[in-house]
């Protein structure tokens, strides 16, 4: 890892939630949790359900604040959401009403960059996630994968130096999600945010990451975290070569030591998600 400072950084941080009742408790999300990610580094977390993940995500997004600790960002602490950090969720947000094209460049024209700026970047980045010639079709006119990556153009267009993908592949069938795997490597490589990923998939983890962390039951703690020294990109030969079947193990065991599910009667692609 490198000396300098990181890109985002929780240092000892707790997320504590208000009873939902009067008569009920505080919810601990997340308890003690370390991490450093570095510039343009893949990061993914995997975990038990409720185990903080996506907390994690939003406090980084500035749409949570830690309780206690420190977060930050370039060594700053995270006040509040920025067009530094794009957000990409499982369930495709887009504006009905809108073409993929208009879409994309909603929020940048409202930040009042310039129209030939925004437009030409825009197509672009349509070309680049593979729907040049779709800028004019509507969402319900896209499969679901198109609509993701109408999402993923949405969300670079401000130029990010941090991309979060809260489940993005989660809703896909097993091939556009391979695909829409691979894309993302391909966008990393061309425009190279930090990212930082959950999911439910530990196949997914690490096929498309730099290092896989594996989160604790609630209250969330990092439980271990895993390097994948794999090159990029990575292909579908990827998923049977034998470092990337012993990292896949290795995190697997990992989440099924956690939630104390080994599944002995699983099938492969059952043991594979969490």
């Amino acid at each position: 890892m490198s000396n300098s400072t990181p890109k985002i950084e929780f240092e000892n941080v707790q997320k504590v939630y208000p009873p939902v009742k009067k008569s009920g408790e505080p919810v601990e999300a997340i308890g003690d949790l370390s991490l450093a990610l570095e510039e343009s580094e893949i990061f993914s977390i995997v975990g038990p359900t409720g185990c903080g993940k996506s907390t994690a995500l939003n406090m980084i997004a500035g749409f949570e604040y830690p309780s206690a600790g420190a977060l930050t960002l370039d060594g700053m602490p995270i006040a509040n959401p920025g067009p530094d950090r794009a957000v990409v969720f499982q369930h495709q947000s887009l504006f009905p009403w809108l073409t993929a094209l208009d879409n994309v460049t909603l929020g940048v024209k409202c930040r009042g960059m310039p129209k030939s700026e925004y437009m030409a970047k825009a197509r672009e980045l349509l070309n680049a996630v593979g729907l040049s010639g779709f800028e004019k079709s509507y969402p319900y006119q896209l499969s679901g994968g198109m609509q993701q990556r109408v999402q993923i153009a949405r969300a670079l267009i401000s130029s990010p130096s941090v991309l979060l993908m809260d489940e993005p592949f989660g809703a896909l069938d097993y091939q556009t999600r391979l695909l829409m795997q691979q894309l993302l490597l391909e966008l990393w490589i061309e425009f190279r945010p930090t990212i930082f990923f959950i999911t439910h998939d530990v196949t997914e983890a690490v096929f498309i990451s730099d290092r896989v962390g594996v989160m604790t039951q609630r209250p969330g703690r990092l439980k271990t975290v895993a390097d994948v020294p794999i090159a990029k990109p990575r292909t579908i030969d990827t998923l049977t070569d034998s470092q990337f079947t012993e990292i896949e193990h290795r995190v697997l065991t990992s989440v099924q030591e956690e939630i104390g599910t080994i599944g002995l009667g699983a099938s492969n692609s059952d043991r594979r998600t969490t």
